[in-house]
């Protein structure tokens, strides 16, 4: 699997992370309605079956994705949360996401 097909696959994983967590968020902190609980639990069950996609040990997958989920999250934060990110967020998610491509470069090896 090439590392932009990897890539790709974290960032749908993160999505489906981060889109379950918040429903659930939404639902439980703002009030929202209980159906809400359905799309969230569907999203969180394809974040589960999009982690089992990856090529390699689950440990190595777990630290690389971790990476990508600060980044994720961050973007998230940024364009659903209308936060504005400091230049601390975008050096953070630039060494998390170094981090990550170290871990998939030695996978590679």
């Amino acid at each position: 699997m090439s590392i932009l097909k990897i890539t790709f696959l974290f960032i749908a994983t993160a999505l489906a992370e981060i889109i379950g967590c918040f429903l659930s968020y939404v639902w439980l902190r703002k009030g929202g309605v209980v159906w809400l609980l359905l799309p969230a639990a569907a999203s969180l069950v394809l974040f589960v079956w999009l982690l089992s996609l990856h090529p390699v040990a689950s440990g190595r997958v777990y630290a690389a994705y971790g990476g990508v989920y600060v980044a994720t999250a961050l973007v998230w934060l940024r364009v659903v949360d209308g936060v504005k990110l400091s230049v601390f967020d975008w050096i953070g998610a630039g060494v998390a996401l170094l981090g990550m491509a170290i871990i998939v470069v030695g996978w590679r090896s």
